[in-house]
């Protein structure tokens, strides 16, 4: 999750901005007219489209109130030539090298856990949000996609691996680990906890602050036209096969994988809240406002002061406790993956070794297709706060490895050096971007060691002009950046993804080629669930709960959908950049 902020309820005038916004497919085309023109042509580029975001796109109805999604015209095709020009020709000369997905910010949430802020909703982005029951289904529609689709839509290529670039848990608690697990390699799996013959959680309690879906209850979600829906928890907390990828996988650690909410550094203070009995629903505002301010600002005092409220408030509610509930540690988190019962399609580990585990060194190099490297690195910061940074060994590791794999690069004056016995194309993925690893705080693991921001990576990275693209999640949103250089060859594309727990809920394909011209392309194609757009309220199937977690997230009315969304830069593109060495 990204950096906390205040959010609000959309309603009047800013429910008329955010229409507006989404009405034209978050692009900057005059008229539906120069839309349709420009679907065309990117579809004429590619080599199918069907279940991409090309084709179609989830849209709303309506302009106020609860709103339904339906079917929409897809996203076009824009080519960006930010960083080299767009020659003509380039589609008949092109050479595919590497196509494949990339998750983020997943976010399986036990909504029953007793470490958890729901009464911080309206101070806190993201704790609390009416779809949350239904992150596990959600997640493994995805994958459904994702194995309907198989290759990319410019190149034809099958996908060589999905990467899931961090949050891959919410609250970094073992059964939503093993719930992430699950979903990726496949298997039954109950997205319940506590006591499994019931729900046990906010959205049964009563409480005007939250949705209680199947209670006839008028609550503030329902008084702006979300709807009563008989056994939707009890549909939520079902058992369920999930097909899993049929690719092999990949993780990045986020900062919700290792701290609690993402934002409080794990102490070890709270383990007994994790696993315990007691859940506090609410709070006076006083403490909920003063609460709010400690986890954005003085982490170590606002678990001290969750504490006392769990003491001393009087909305704790009595829930049945759960060891599977047990905050897990950043070793377990890499054990976890080597187990064979998650292998799956896999690599074993999916990215984590025997050595990642007993060390808790997080970060590693993988290959993506013949002269493609991975590179997934580790931005999280046990200090707590949700932005991240880098450690200097961490820092120093990189660079190895891009020199390892590059055979020119450029020294800290700018002189051109030769050397490396490899030559590969770089991808980076992290969970933080360049804008979000401002968290200098020394990170309790490396006490000593010094933390290094994004500014500093991106320095570094644009002396390696073999590095072409960073890939990462956090914000939400779907913002691409060109990182620019006076060298050509020195600039790279950084590519940020939306969540899929939050709307639009996109994962991206991304597929590299070479023109043939002295230039790469990266084609990136956002992609929704294989859920339907159109909800049946009366439909608590697992099909029918997949829809309604898409509907639901567009309705959160404390969200920012038209600012997650991004534009018609940050959706389907084309991205340019000059061919290392040319």
């Amino acid at each position: 999750m990204s950096a906390i902020s205040r959010r609000r309820f959309i309603g009047g005038a800013s429910a008329v901005a955010a229409t507006a916004a989404l009405s034209l497919a978050g692009g900057t085309f005059a008229s539906a007219t120069e839309r349709d023109r420009a679907l065309a042509a990117g579809a004429a580029r590619a080599v199918r489209i069907g279940g991409t975001t090309l084709e179609q796109v989830a849209t709303p109805t309506g302009t106020t109130g609860y709103r339904r999604l339906l079917a929409g015209p897809g996203w076009p095709l824009v080519v960006r030539p930010d960083l080299a020009a767009a020659a003509p020709g380039r589609d008949d000369r092109r050479t595919a090298l590497a196509s494949f997905v990339q998750f983020t910010d997943l976010h399986l949430v036990d909504s029953e856990s007793p470490t958890r802020f729901e009464y911080l909703a309206r101070w806190l982005d993201g704790a609390y949000r009416p779809q949350e029951t239904l992150t596990v289904r959600g997640a493994s529609s995805l994958v459904e996609r994702v194995n309907s689709l198989a290759t990319g839509p410019y190149t034809g290529l099958p996908f060589s691996l999905v990467m899931a670039t961090g949050d891959n848990t919410d609250n970094h608690e073992q059964i939503e680990l093993d719930w992430y697990l699950s979903v990726m390699s496949g298997g039954q799996l109950t997205p319940n906890s506590g006591d499994p013959s019931r729900y046990e959680g906010v959205q049964n309690s009563g409480a005007a602050a939250y949705w209680n879906p199947e209670l006839s209850y008028q609550d503030s979600y329902k008084a702006v036209g979300f709807p009563e829906i008989p056994g939707f928890l009890t549909g939520a907390g079902r058992p369920f096969d999930a097909p899993g990828l049929r690719v092999p996988w990949y993780t990045t650690v986020g900062n919700h994988d290792d701290s609690i909410e993402g934002t409080l550094p794990d102490l070890g203070l709270l383990g007994s809240v994790y696993t315990g009995d007691r859940k506090l629903e609410g709070c006076d505002d006083a403490d909920a406002a003063k609460l709010a301010t400690l986890l954005q600002h003085d982490p170590a005092s606002a678990v001290l002061l969750l504490g006392r409220l769990l003491s001393d408030a009087d909305a704790v509610r009595h829930v049945t406790p759960d060891e599977r509930r047990r905050p897990f540690t950043v070793k377990e988190f890499a054990k976890a993956h080597l187990n064979p019962a998650y292998t799956g399609p896999g690599p074993v580990g999916h990215g984590f070794t025997a050595d990642a585990a007993a060390s808790g060194t997080l970060y590693y190099t993988f290959r993506i297709a013949d002269g493609v490297l991975g590179v997934s690195l580790d931005t999280t910061n046990a200090a707590g706060w949700a932005d991240g940074s880098i450690g200097t060994a961490q820092l120093g590791w990189l660079e190895q490895q891009l020199q390892s794999h590059s055979d020119h690069w450029y020294d800290t004056d700018g002189h051109l050096v030769r050397g490396g016995a490899g030559n590969d194309l770089i991808v980076l993925f992290s969970h933080h971007t360049s804008s979000t690893m401002g968290n200098l705080l020394p990170d309790p693991r490396h006490l000593f060691e010094k933390r290094h921001n994004g500014t500093e990576l991106v320095t570094l990275l644009q002396r390696y002009p073999n590095v072409v693209a960073w890939v990462n999640g956090h914000t939400h949103q779907n913002r691409i950046t060109a990182h620019g250089h006076a060298v050509a060859e020195r600039a790279f594309w950084e590519i940020n993804t939306a969540s899929h727990i939050d709307y639009p809920q996109h994962a991206r394909i991304i597929e590299i080629v070479d023109n043939g011209d002295g230039t790469l392309s990266l084609f990136t194609t956002l992609i929704e669930s294989a859920a339907r757009y159109a909800t049946d309220f009366a439909d608590t199937s697992d099909a029918g709960l997949a829809a309604l977690y898409r509907e639901l997230s567009f309705n959160d009315p404390y969200a920012t959908p038209a600012v997650k969304l991004g534009t018609a830069l940050d959706h389907n593109t084309e991205l340019l950049l000059a061919k290392p060495g040319h």
